[in-house]
């Protein structure tokens, strides 16, 4: 008989080797495994693209920020005057920096926000599709982050050589000031502009050459760098005579009989108005004709007294009897009316003396020729003007000897006693043109000229003129500011040479001031000159400037040169351009109201140089500058 096995009894056993088996665990545990697995290694994927969208957000972020404050720049922390173009200009470089659907992002966010510091923070968002992590319920990841750009100044030294000539007194189209005016106006702006923009620990020095003939240092001057002793194109009296000169006058005048009317209205008439250019009132004149005057007169000798001087000359006096008769006609404005009167005499009678006198004066002879002076009181005797130390005529601009052309060099402090090395005080008084006239005829005479007659005396007529004294670097507030500025008046003429050379030597880091200007405490300053002219090259060879008079001193120049004397101021220009731009300063150029010619295109280089033909244009210019000035940076 079969028996029939109960299947539970078979089953228990297997399920009892099973739990015993160990052979099957590695698949049950990697089968646990894999969720976690999952987990782990979609994370990291979708952080990981996460994190890349996070850091090129940054970026864009911070160039947004950074070409917004750009934009922004240092105006309008004066103004108030938000351009209304910044926000579009830090959009359009976050757009560039981090493009819609980079790494799959989605709903691309930049803001922006204006600080009262003037600085510009930013928010930049997006979201971040997950690919694996929609397992567990993430379908995004938010990414946010946080930028600011500040512009800031830190050690920064400013010289501004300024063009104070005649012709800053004119104004430009379309401006209400004169280009004085106007440059002062612009350079307060500009303070301004870099004050406000000053880090705490920062500081801004300013430094002013105000430059036309000449340039005004003596003050910035040691004793033992200016001579004691110095010759000028003078004179000297040669013999002196006594000269007479007979001279008339008349006067007593005495009433005797007769009948004299007042003036009477005999008629009026309207005013004739001419316009006159740039003058926007005109003229009003009388121009109508008078009647015929029908008035004589006529003298009868009364006396004659003749008295001998002290000195024996004669003074006569002769008494007249005058008797005048007939009618005499005037005519005089009135607003915009004429009047014409008349007056009638009918033997009316006067006397007068009339006195000769034969005067005796001394009258000298002079001898025109170079001239020794004490000018040892020169710091309180002159205004401070200089004539430069010893030079030469250059004839290769391309290799200038420093050693033989003084005026050139930037640095050298001048040896005491070595009349080579120092400067000579402009001595404008005793200077005299040798042989020109005042009327400006004449020729130059190198050679000493012996006569009574006065040669001009240039050293005082305009284009010699000694302007605002000059400055050298250091903090002003606006107070101060206008308190120089107030200095500058407009006279003389064109010389930018010597503008240019004391510019860099009061901007020099290893010259004449060096214990001031030098970096210090690790602090790198930065450097820069601003050279502003509204006009081209201007010199007169009659003038008498840091070189002397140029037709008689011939120290850089003389009449038969190869070049102009105008080009020779160019060249000597562009060395001195050069120079400073040697010692790490920034040159900037600016022509206001004129056009830059090519010593001073070449002298700023690219991007550092503007034509300015308003005031508006000027004070973009200097907004340009401040601009690059100014350290624009992440803050955070």
């Amino acid at each position: 008989m079969l028996e029939k096995s109960d299947p539970f009894e078979n089953a228990s056993g297997f399920l009892t080797r099973l739990a015993k088996d160990p052979s099957g665990n590695t698949l049950a545990l990697l089968a646990a495994a894999i969720l976690p697995l999952l987990g782990l290694v979609g994370s990291g994927i979708d952080m990981g693209r996460a994190y890349l969208a996070s850091s090129r957000l940054q970026a864009a972020c911070d160039a947004g920020v950074l070409a917004a404050r750009k934009q922004l720049g240092t105006e309008a922390a004066v103004t108030g005057n938000i351009p209304s173009d910044v926000a579009a200009q830090g959009q359009k470089f976050f757009n560039l920096n981090f493009r819609s659907g980079n790494y799959g992002s989605e709903n691309r966010k930049f803001t922006m926000t204006l600080e009262e510091d003037y600085a510009i923070t930013g928010n930049a968002e997006v979201e971040v599709p997950t690919s694996i992590m929609t397992v567990f319920g993430f379908d995004r990841v938010p990414v946010s982050v946080d930028c600011q750009a500040l512009l800031s100044v830190r050690q920064l030294d400013v010289m501004m050589v300024l063009d104070v000539t005649g012709s800053m007194r004119h104004t430009n189209d379309g401006d209400s000031q004169s280009r004085i005016e106007s440059l002062k106006a612009v350079v307060r702006n500009f303070h301004a502009q870099l004050e406000s923009a000053k880090s705490p620990e920062s500081e801004i020095r300013y430094g002013f050459v105000p430059y036309a003939t000449n340039v005004n240092v003596g003050h910035l001057l040691e004793n033992d760098w200016v001579v004691s002793d110095w010759t000028y194109q003078s004179r000297v009296v040669d013999s002196t005579e006594t000269v007479s000169s007979p001279s008339t006058t008349y006067g007593n005048w005495q009433y005797v009989s007769g009948l004299r009317t007042p003036w009477v209205t005999i008629n009026e008439y309207d005013a004739t108005f001419t316009p006159s250019e740039g003058d926007t009132e005109g003229s009003w004149s009388c121009g109508n004709p008078l009647p015929p005057n029908t008035w004589t007169y006529q003298d009868q000798l009364v006396s004659t007294e003749t008295v001998t001087n002290p000195d024996g000359s004669e003074t006569v006096t002769e008494t007249y009897r005058r008797t005048h008769n007939g009618t005499r006609y005037h005519q005089y404005r009135s607003g915009e009316n004429c009047i014409v009167q008349s007056s009638t005499d009918t033997n009316y009678i006067q006397t007068y003396d009339r006195v000769t006198s034969d005067n005796q004066y001394e009258r000298n002879t002079y001898e025109y020729r170079p001239v020794s002076f004490d000018v040892s009181n020169w710091r309180n005797d002159f205004e401070g003007c200089i004539e430069e130390r010893k030079t030469t005529e250059i004839t290769d601009y391309t290799n200038v000897d420093l050693t033989q052309n003084l005026d050139l060099d930037l640095d050298t402090v001048p040896t005491p006693g070595d009349t080579d090395t120092q400067w000579r005080p402009a001595n404008p008084g005793v200077i005299y043109a040798r042989s020109f006239y005042n009327s400006g005829s004449g020729s130059f005479t190198k050679e000493p000229v012996v006569t009574t007659s006065t040669f001009a005396a240039t050293g005082t007529w305009w284009f010699s003129d000694c302007p605002a004294r000059a400055q050298k670097l250091q903090p002003m507030d606006a107070e101060a500011l206008d308190a120089y500025l107030s200095t500058l008046a407009p006279y003389g003429a064109t010389y930018h040479d010597i503008g240019m050379i004391w510019g860099g030597r009061l901007i020099s880091p290893t010259g004449l001031y060096a214990a001031e200007n030098t970096d210090t405490d690790g602090s790198d300053r930065a450097r820069h000159l601003i050279f502003l002219t509204d006009g081209q090259t201007e010199p007169f060879d009659l003038a008498y400037g840091a070189y002397g008079i140029e037709g008689l001193d011939e120290r850089r120049w003389n009449p038969s040169s190869a070049l102009t004397l105008a080009e020779t101021i160019e060249a000597r220009f562009s060395v001195a351009c050069a120079e400073v731009k040697k010692r790490n300063v920034t040159v900037w150029v600016i022509a206001f109201g004129t056009h830059l010619n090519d010593a001073m295109l070449q002298c700023a280089g690219n991007g550092q140089y503007f034509e300015a033909s308003s005031a508006e244009e000027l004070n973009k210019a200097f907004t340009s500058i401040a601009k690059s000035i100014g350290d624009l940076r992440i803050s955070q």
